[in-house]
């Protein structure tokens, strides 16, 4: 459930904020997101692999952490990544 390099650098172009930016809120979010989409779909096939489960949980925390961290630092910017990540509706 690991990202390939090709998509790593995918994302960072995609949602970095200067040109050496590679590990600002919104990059580290957009890696959490993509991370915890591949992982619900291997789940929904394997629903007994409980281990990828808790890693499941503790990636959603971790992204909900950093999603209030900017929140509370910058709400423009938070609802322009919720927007074009496709989170919460």
């Amino acid at each position: 459930m690991t990202l390939e390099t090709a998509e790593k650098q995918k994302l960072i172009e995609s949602h970095q904020l200067h040109a050496t930016d590679t590990g600002s809120v919104e990059v580290q979010v957009a890696m959490l997101s993509e991370r915890i989409s591949k992982l619900s779909d291997h789940l929904q096939g394997n629903i007994h692999d409980y281990s990828s489960r808790q890693g499941l949980l503790k990636m959603i925390g971790k992204r909900k952490r950093l999603l209030s961290y900017i929140k509370g630092k910058n709400p423009q910017s938070y609802q322009d990544l919720i927007k074009k990540i496709g989170i919460r509706g």
